[in-house]
């Protein structure tokens, strides 16, 4: 099955929503084994939604819209796909029913346009809404499937979970390729490397497919397997990630959704370690990202943010003569900033952070200097001496990124 969704609804075109409902049906889909080559948005006009229906049935075995079920003049999906196909549109007398017990519950007059929700086309299959007053449907004719579902996503997602998805398994007769999917996360190593590492691999995919991506300063490899059988597709998935991380696998930091920050506090609680840190060049954004995770407060005793010498001299403790001989941009601020934020608010780790973010360069040292250090109770200081380029914003997101993978890695072989 080849799919194609076509969200109607002139507020997608005028960016006042995201399409997400397209998002989550193509994951769905995906699952299914089939695969959605067209995303299609149409504002609220029958003449541009019946052009874009007959573009898709030339290239599109499966198509799924969302919206335009509602009561009001422009909710004109039904309408239009009922003229193209040549279908009468019927009452579904449980969803006018329903429509009508809502009304009556919530002490309101229903309105004559509310019954419109309640039509189906002729000869489909209802799928109902638990959470709305329009039902979906779905209808097969001259090989074509069209599905159509509310826009709401609240609506939506329900009635695909419970209702459109095993409509869909049902139509494949269960025999679909299945797919299934895993996500290698990495970072210290860029998109350019990685692929020429993998470079061969990535050559000779078929299946498992092997996808690069790049953003925010990570990058990603999707794969991605085919099978009927759910566990052989995930050994299929298995086998190729060994010959990935045999080669590239010191940079994997986790899989699918997780982040940097994600898997450095799920650590930290594992062992039990508490932290705290010295920022300067990055104003507090190290503690604002741990903190954002629930329960950081078991983690995270505090940080100081430090950006002024004075205040890393009087708060912090750093020797004077460091400050004047040394600089505050250096390797060796960097160290004493995290021993010292370590014994004041007494945590088992102190990570400090100093730099120069630009626009212009400090003690004469280059915009993108950036040093990190990490003291761990009993165990000598490290430090990282790091060379960035890009904005202002960038620097210090990335210096926070590389704070967060060292600490990661280091967490990782305790």
């Amino acid at each position: 099955m080849n799919a194609e969704i076509i969200a109607v609804g002139s507020e997608l075109l005028l960016g006042q929503i995201v399409n997400t409902n397209a998002q989550f049906i193509s994951k769905e889909l995906a699952t299914l084994g089939i695969n959605v080559f067209y995303h299609t948005v149409v504002g609220d006009n029958p003449n541009r939604l019946k052009n874009s229906i007959e573009i898709a049935q030339k290239r599109s075995d499966l198509i799924i819209f969302t919206g335009g079920l509602g009561p009001t003049k422009d909710d004109l999906t039904k309408e239009t796909i009922a003229q193209v196909l040549n279908k009468q549109l019927v009452f579904d007398n449980f969803a006018l029913e329903s429509i009508e017990s809502y009304f009556q519950k919530v002490n309101r007059t229903m309105t004559e346009n509310n019954k419109k929700q309640a039509l189906i086309l002729e000869g489909s299959h209802v799928l109902q809404n638990d959470n709305g007053m329009a039902p979906g449907m779905a209808l097969y004719v001259d090989g074509i499937t069209y599905m159509l579902l509310p826009g709401p996503p609240k609506e939506m997602t329900l009635m695909f979970s419970r209702y459109a998805r095993n409509y869909l398994f049902q139509t494949l007769g269960g025999q679909s390729e299945l797919i299934e999917s895993r996500v290698l996360r990495f970072f210290g190593i860029g998109e350019s490397q990685l692929e020429t590492e993998i470079e061969d691999l990535i050559d000779a995919q078929s299946n498992p497919t092997i996808a690069p991506l790049a953003s925010d300063g990570e990058v990603t490899l999707r794969l991605t397997a085919k099978h009927h059988s759910l566990e052989v597709a995930k050994q299929l998935l298995d086998e190729t990630e060994t010959l990935i991380s045999n080669r590239v696998g010191e940079y994997i930091y986790g899989y699918d959704e997780t982040s940097l920050v994600k898997e450095t506090f799920k650590r930290l609680k594992e062992l039990d370690i508490t932290i705290a840190s010295a920022e300067s060049l990055t104003g507090g954004l190290f503690s604002d990202q741990l903190t954002n995770e629930p329960g950081a407060s078991e983690v995270m005793k505090g940080s100081i943010v430090c950006y002024s010498n004075e205040t890393k001299h009087n708060l912090l403790q750093v020797n004077e003569q460091t400050l004047q001989s040394e600089g505050a941009v250096s390797e060796a601020c960097a160290k004493e900033l995290a021993e010292n934020v370590r014994k004041i608010l007494n945590t088992d780790i102190g990570i400090s952070f100093t730099g120069v973010a630009g626009p212009s360069e400090s003690e004469g040292k280059p915009v993108g200097t950036v040093y990190i250090g990490l003291s761990y109770l009993n165990e000598p200081t490290i430090t990282y001496s790091l060379k960035f380029a890009g904005s202002r914003e960038g620097i210090k997101m990335r210096s926070v990124k590389y704070g967060f993978y060292y600490l990661c890695k280091k967490l990782t072989n305790k």
